[in-house]
């Protein structure tokens, strides 16, 4: 039987520690219905037996204290809740007793932003990592060690599990269902919670923010121009040559203070603009790529699927109900 300890963190998310819980705990249900034993001996562990949530709206009660758990076969660490420098200082006594469970066998799992207190540990340094989108440029300013590959759902390396954002954990809770148990369980699991099994990116939900919080002044007017310069064709040479930079020493400088090269950023805009126009408008995919300065039709939803994981036209069916189909 696997021993599994979901984690009660202090700032944490509610329905991150009752999902797996949940989840786990049906399989064996599935288990016994089919005549078979349990497989998942779940515990919630915490560093004290009770952890008041959401400004103590909710009471949960630990099934152990870490010091009482001397070997687990998975840690679910939960996403932590609102400012996520607090958070890790208040749950700082977890990382020692994670790292020595790790070493001696342990799987560990993060769900969401749990992904900082999973990194704070360092097991993930050199390693791959997803997390929620929209706190991909904190995660890198603060583990920038850590490979981060925000498209993703899942990710596995060296006995690590990492999740994308919200909802998105329950994908990674099935892949682990199916790695532990077979693939006929995890779509049992699947039907049985509604969870679309198998979805591997979180791109069609990104919303793009460029990076600036950095020191750069220069590169920050550029982003600024080219995000008010959404329908432009902008070119690298007028960008630098605007911004009294050489060519080389702009990419360079760019890529260092966003994150993305010139070109990335510039796509990421307009795609950007398109999607919003895309979800709300009622003009037709090719009005909105010339809305956004592009002409080749191939090139435009070539970067849009890129980006979104969707074709132009999937996006719209996806997220405008109202649009006309045309």
């Amino acid at each position: 039987m696997k021993h599994i300890s979901i984690l009660v963190p202090e700032s944490s998310v509610l329905d991150s520690i009752t999902a797996p819980r949940y989840l786990f705990t049906a399989v064996n249900n599935f288990l016994a219905q089919a005549g078979q034993p349990p497989l998942f001996d779940v515990h919630l562990v915490g560093l004290q037996k009770e952890v008041r949530l959401h400004d103590g709206l909710f009471s949960v009660h630990a099934d152990s204290v870490i010091q009482d758990v001397k070997k687990t076969d998975l840690i679910v660490v939960p996403a932590l809740f609102g400012d996520l420098n607090a958070a890790l200082a208040l749950n700082k006594d977890f990382l020692p007793w994670i790292r020595a469970q790790h070493k001696n066998g342990a799987e560990v799992a993060s769900l969401c932003v749990g992904a900082f207190l999973l990194a704070s540990t360092g097991l993930l340094e050199g390693k791959i990592c997803s997390t929620h989108w929209l706190f991909a440029h904190e995660f890198r300013r603060m583990f920038p060690n850590v490979t981060l590959v925000a498209d993703k759902i899942v990710t596995e390396e060296q006995r690590i599990y990492t999740s994308g954002g919200a909802n998105s954990y329950w994908n990674l809770l099935l892949y682990l269902v199916e790695k532990y148990t077979d693939r006929s369980m995890a779509i049992l699991a699947a039907k049985f919670f509604a969870v679309e099994i198998d979805r591997n990116s979180q791109s069609a939900f990104m919303m793009f923010n460029g990076q600036k919080g950095h020191e750069d002044e220069p590169i920050r007017q550029a982003q600024t121009f080219i995000e008010e310069n959404v329908t432009a064709k902008i070119s690298i040479e007028d960008l630098a040559s605007k911004f009294a930079i050489g060519r080389r020493n702009f990419e360079r400088r760019f890529k260092k203070a966003t994150n993305n090269t010139p070109v990335e950023y510039i796509q990421r805009v307009k795609i950007e603009a398109a999607k919003k126009w895309l979800e709300t408008g009622r003009k037709n995919v090719n009005e909105v790529m010339y809305d956004v300065g592009y002409s080749d039709v191939k090139a435009f939803r070539s970067v849009f699927k890129k980006v979104t994981g969707l074709s132009p036209m999937e996006y719209r069916s996806k997220y405008n109900r109202g649009a006309v189909r045309v």
